[in-house]
């Protein structure tokens, strides 16, 4: 499964993502700073993408519009890189299981 992180998230969490994840890329790295959240979302579709975001926006657009691409909203305020990479490591079943789930297109994500 490969997430793309959203803008919001650091680049420096990719190295700490779990195996699993592999081929996830960030926002930056693919489209480049700056890309508006519909450019995103055509991105993350097209390239069969998850976005990982703590943009409630994504959440909105995923409810509007539905699969593809899923979304993981991480509902959590003010988090660090590490409380970021523990949820992911501790979830990362979790987060499996909604990416396999070809009804599934939003997973909140809450410590």
């Amino acid at each position: 499964m490969r997430l793309l992180l959203d803008e919001n998230l650091s680049e420096t969490l990719l190295p700490r993502l779990p195996h699993a994840f592999e081929g996830s890329s960030h926002v930056r790295l693919k489209l480049g700073e700056g890309t508006p959240d519909r450019g995103v979302w055509d991105a993350a579709a097209s390239g069969g993408f998850t976005i990982i975001t703590l943009d409630s926006d994504f959440e909105a657009m995923s409810v509007l519009r539905g699969a593809p691409p899923k979304v993981i909203w991480l509902a959590i305020h003010n988090p660090s890189n590490a409380r970021i990479a523990k949820l992911l490591a501790s979830r990362a079943d979790m987060i499996l299981r909604f990416g396999a789930d070809p009804e599934a297109a939003l997973l909140a994500l809450r410590e």
